[in-house]
């Protein structure tokens, strides 16, 4: 497979969005960042192929030990820790997203509805491993807490985010299109 110049520095360049917009944040249990934002803004900009590999890029930056996380943390301890599953979670978003583009064409439509079962699936993934990190091995009980800690007070705000990363796209598409 050959890539473009500037396809790999897209894709650098929204790596670093996305550290930078995770240094954005309100601190919480699980922090409120930007960078879901930033993530659909990649998935939306690239591509699903592209947007992959830049989360890959992000997380693989992270794990080294750059302090591309939240509050400009760095390293496999922040992977293997209790919030580690929702960065991974980020990875399974961008696959669920380029798949689903994939296999019913890249529609806005489609788009909408693989950001929203991506966002799902990074929920899901991330509170199974929240519970499996952080749980005392009561799984349902772990789950419900992971559920009402670290997903139902970010739904709003990511709906937020993701709307506002639909608008953003959509206009620098049009500029771009103009040059």
């Amino acid at each position: 497979m050959s890539i473009s110049i500037r396809r790999m520095i897209y894709i650098a360049l929204f790596a670093v969005i996305i550290a930078v917009c995770s240094w954005i944040s309100i601190p919480s249990s699980v922090p409120f960042t930007l960078q879901t934002f930033a993530i659909a803004s990649a998935l939306l900009f690239l591509g699903g192929l592209d947007a992959l590999l830049s989360v890959l890029l992000y997380v693989l930056l992270g794990a080294v030990g750059l302090p591309v996380f939240s509050s400009f943390t760095g390293g496999v301890a922040v992977l293997m820790g209790p919030t580690g599953g929702y960065i991974l979670g980020f990875v399974v978003m961008a696959l669920v997203y380029w798949l689903m583009t994939s296999v019913f064409k890249d529609k806005l439509i489609t788009k909408i509805i693989a950001i929203t079962v991506g966002m799902i699936f990074c929920y899901l993934s991330g509170s199974l491993y929240y519970v499996f990190i952080g749980s005392n091995g009561d799984f349902i009980q772990g789950f419900i807490t992971a559920l009402s800690a670290c997903v139902l007070p970010f739904i709003i705000g990511d709906i937020i985010k993701i709307t506002l990363a639909f608008l953003l796209v959509l206009r620098l598409s049009k500029i771009l299109k103009r040059r």
